[in-house]
């Protein structure tokens, strides 16, 4: 029989790589696809638990589909992921309507288990591999994202152990992929029509530490010779493992994009040490300005936490002016969220949620003037753009530059009356500029 399987992904994009193999598994296994959850006869819902609000959404998300038990066609509602692998018990004992629950490491078995289910009603299944088992590589894929850009994920789990995360408790300990296991997929991807990679990791810098001769520089190299790559994107770097091999990389190698997200987390040196972060204040400067200084054309992203137990406003005031000094071109900031099973859910001073709020909307509020004075400082520049889309019934596309990672930072609309394709690359000339996004026009086509 031919069964239809209906996804729900959730949490990170390196979540996002794992669906995208399960869907090629469940393909190849001779299940057909359908985005229609009410049609399904197999629904899986991959999980993220990273902060409490990933945990809420996860939860929602495995109840609105587990009514398709009754509405709809599903025989088969699997969690997988992060919250899978944390809660597996709790899932089963509190909601019946799951199937199974499959751990963050033993989503290879997606096929048999789903098979089981079918052939077996009734039948509950746990799937827990050891969280330290080598990385899964080789496996068939699925995009979900648009056909020009892929995520790559080059390793798994993670040794730092920051106070605040769960992740090496979900993850396991940090396993780089082989070089040329990734170059092969990355070869492929090329193949299928892919022309941006973005890797990522729990801590891309530190790719290669656990290999002979090996790190992310050398990597970039590696994969920029892959023909039918324009862009390489690198997210999640630990700023302290920043190498100057690292950024002469970046510097010199024409595919790589000149961006890095660097989520600092605060910039309080007293703060960072309770957070188990290896940076402090004197060295976030060095590293920021050494960037600055080697790649001026350079964009940094950046994440930060607000409210840490024990956080005071010094503390606080020193992460706002480190803000206003450094001026990130990317900024988000999160209230800190008290995980249970984390040292610092257990912090005396703990800070009140209010207190969290007004920080946060405070380095927002400077972030927006910020943007606003960057985006506009870029009118008059010429652009190369990434078509990403059209405005229906108008002649303007959206695309994004290097200086944007797609789905988290800003846009380029662009005013074109000709025809263009999604995953064309265009010059453009900005014209004018918002808060975060660009107005431009063509001013030479390459596609």
């Amino acid at each position: 029989m031919n069964y239809l399987v209906s996804f729900v992904s959730l949490g990170c994009d390196k979540n996002l790589v794992d669906s995208e193999h399960m869907l090629g598994l469940l393909n190849q296994g001779g299940f057909s696809l359908t985005g229609d959850e009410d049609k399904a006869d197999v629904v899986v819902v991959n999980t993220c638990c990273f902060i409490e609000d990933a945990k809420k959404e996860s939860i929602e998300n495995i109840l609105e589909v587990a009514r398709y038990k009754e509405t709809g066609n599903c025989k088969a509602l699997i969690v997988t992921g992060c919250m899978a692998q944390r809660y597996k018990q709790e899932i089963l004992d509190e909601i019946p309507e799951v199937d199974a629950v499959v751990g963050t490491t033993s989503y290879d078995k997606i096929v048999e288990i789903a098979n089981g289910i079918l052939e077996q009603k009734g039948l509950r299944i746990q799937s827990f591999d050891l969280i330290d088992r080598e990385m899964l590589d080789e496996m068939p894929r699925i995009l979900t994202t648009a056909g020009y850009f892929a995520y790559v994920k080059i390793s798994e789990g993670c040794d730092k152990h920051c106070t605040y995360c769960i992740i090496p408790k979900l993850r396991g300990k940090y396993r780089s992929r082989h070089m040329d296991k990734i170059k092969k997929e990355v070869e492929q991807l090329a193949k299928d029509g892919v022309s941006e990679i973005i890797l990522v990791a729990q801590d891309t810098t530190e790719y290669g530490s656990d290999l002979e001769d090996v790190s992310l520089a050398k990597l970039l190299r590696e994969l920029s010779t892959v023909e039918g790559i324009e862009w390489i994107r690198v997210l999640y770097c630990y700023p302290e493992s920043i190498t100057d091999e690292l950024i002469e990389e970046i510097k010199t190698n024409p595919k790589v994009c000149k961006y890095l997200d660097i989520p600092i987390q605060h910039a309080s040196t007293s703060v960072l040490k309770r957070m188990a972060r290896k940076s402090s204040l004197e060295m976030l400067r060095e590293t920021m300005a050494k960037l600055r200084r080697e790649i001026p054309e350079i964009v940094i992203r950046t994440t930060l936490i607000v409210g840490f137990p024990g956080e005071t406003e010094e503390d606080f005031n020193i992460l706002y002016d480190f803000v206003k000094e450094t001026r990130f071109d990317r900024l988000g900031v999160f209230t800190y969220s008290q995980e249970e099973g984390t040292p610092a859910a257990k912090f005396e001073d703990q800070i009140n949620e209010k207190v969290k709020v007004k920080r946060r909307d405070a380095i927002m509020a400077l972030q927006h003037g910020i943007s606003q004075e960057l985006t506009a400082a870029k009118v008059g520049k010429e652009m190369k753009v990434l078509i990403e889309g059209k405005i229906t019934d108008e002649d303007v596309y959206i695309g994004r530059t290097y200086q944007d990672a797609p789905d988290i930072d800003g846009e380029v609309f662009v005013e074109y009356e000709g025809e263009l394709i999604s995953g064309d690359y265009v010059d453009v000339r900005i014209t004018g500029a918002n808060d975060y996004d660009l107005i431009g026009e063509i001013i030479d086509e390459h596609c």
